[in-house]
């Protein structure tokens, strides 16, 4: 595997693990009603969208190379 393949792969699970966290904060806010939940739902949503503008932004630079 190369190191392309595998920076794109953790990437995309460190996607998936933000949008986790914003679900759980999310999810903790309407339980619970803590501010700080409702702040790490916001920063899982952040966090997400700027992994999924540098994933973007890294297969553009990278595109003439191989995954192999």
């Amino acid at each position: 595997m190369s190191l392309k393949a595998f920076h794109i792969i953790f990437v995309a699970v460190s996607v998936l693990l933000s949008l986790g966290l914003a679900a759980w904060g999310f999810h903790r806010f309407l339980t619970l009603g803590k501010s700080i939940h409702l702040l790490f739902g916001i920063g899982g949503l952040l966090a997400a969208a700027g992994l999924l503008v540098y994933g973007r932004y890294f297969l553009k630079k990278l595109k003439n190379i191989s995954y192999l």
